[in-house]
């Protein structure tokens, strides 16, 4: 359950736009004055002029939200990953406080530009409180022509079509599927991007190419240490399709290749999938005899979904998620059943070194988020209701 009350300020309009925005409103403004009694002089007068200059989108864009939300939490007393979080605690509910101030902003001049998105938050729950401030982008573009541009510094990726999850985004931040419209905190890159247009079936093409070093301080929890990892994506706009085609190579991470398409088969009904396919991909497996291997196995994930608004503007998102490099039921029993043990051995004896164990597989694999095969997402939103 989640409650928030924010506050939201943009500035979007082009020139164009302002100028139709000023015209449309000149045969009001005579209509005006024509009834209030006002003399209307001609246009061409000393005294009146219309200087669309005036209305020029400026140089620099700034907006950003204030929030703040609460959230009670069912806690279920049984769990492994109750236990392995909160120990041994006879909570079974949590209420969270959380604020947040979220700003981003751009400056363009001539062909550069800079963008920036920071973000604040303060959280309170029944265990403590904490508070962070981070940069999730910083980065320059320039645009020396139509068909390329280049950045670089800090920047967030979000790669494929799903909305609650992306197997194809390969630099991606994993999202919340609670909140998958939250912005994401970004990786220093340095980008290439090629735009071309044509007016056949091939509509639109464009490649975009990412260098992602792993260096020290420098997207450190991106993967392996002391590497330079390339990621390319295709993107093409064919007979009304969004199709990319996206390809990652490096030392930090596995190499992986991908597609992903999205297409409206009417104006309010759209479709979209992705798939994945993942070389080497290292998994940490319990054994039916309570020991632990490393496995090494290609796998594949995919995701397929809909979109659908009606016309009383309710908006329907399902997607099925199938992760190939997740953990079978039988995989996920025989780890809970060992927290289970860990759990009895800590109670009764004091005897931490099980305990220990179990909490180190869950940062080799089984504590990840989504860890499982198979996943359903359903999300109904009004939009208004009241």
């Amino acid at each position: 359950m989640r409650f928030s009350l924010s506050t939201t300020c943009q500035k979007s309009m082009n020139s164009a736009e302002y100028r139709n925005f000023v015209r449309s409103f000149i045969p009001f403004l005579g209509l005006f004055m024509l009834i209030g009694g006002i003399p209307i002089q001609s246009p061409a007068a000393d005294d009146f002029s219309l200087e669309v200059e005036e209305f020029e989108k400026k140089d620099y864009d700034l907006r950003g939200f204030a929030e703040i939300s609460w959230e009670h939490l069912a806690i279920r007393d049984d769990g492994a990953f109750t236990f392995l979080n909160l120990g041994d605690s006879s909570e079974s509910t949590q209420d969270k406080l959380t604020g947040t101030l979220q700003l981003e902003g751009s400056y363009t001049k001539g062909i550069t530009r800079l963008n920036l998105l920071a973000q604040a938050v303060a959280q309170q729950d029944d265990l403590g409180s904490a508070d962070s401030v981070d940069l999730f982008e910083g980065y320059a573009t320039i645009n020396p022509s139509s068909w390329f541009a280049a950045s670089l510094g800090k920047k967030s990726y979000k790669w494929g079509k799903g909305y609650a999850w992306n197997p194809v985004g390969f630099l991606n931040r994993m999202k919340d599927p609670n909140n998958p419209d939250d912005a994401l905190e970004g990786y220093v890159t340095a980008e290439t991007e090629f735009i071309k247009s044509f007016s056949g079936d091939l509509q639109n093409i464009a490649l975009t190419t990412v260098v992602l070093p792993v260096e020290g301080d420098i997207n450190e929890d991106f993967g392996a240490d002391d590497n330079v990892n390339l990621a390319a994506k295709l993107y093409l706009l064919y007979l009304d399709t969004d199709l990319d085609f996206i390809a990652y190579t490096g030392s930090s991470r596995t190499s992986r290749y991908g597609f992903d398409f999205s297409r409206n088969l009417t104006t309010n009904f759209e479709i979209h999938g992705e798939v994945a396919y993942f070389r080497d991909l290292e998994r940490t497996v319990i054994l039916a005899d309570g020991r632990k291997m490393q496995e090494v196995a290609d796998a594949t994930s995919f995701l397929a979904g809909i979109r659908h608004l009606t016309s009383w503007d309710l908006t329907s998102i399902v997607e099925y998620y199938h992760n190939g490099g997740g953990y079978t039921e039988e995989e996920m029993d025989l780890f809970f059943q060992k927290v289970g043990a860990a759990a009895e051995q800590w109670q009764f004896s004091g005897n931490q070194d099980a305990l220990d164990e179990v909490e180190k597989l869950g940062n080799q694999g089984y504590g990840r988020p989504y860890l499982g095969k198979n996943y359903l997402y359903v999300k109904l939103s009004q939009k208004e209701p009241l």
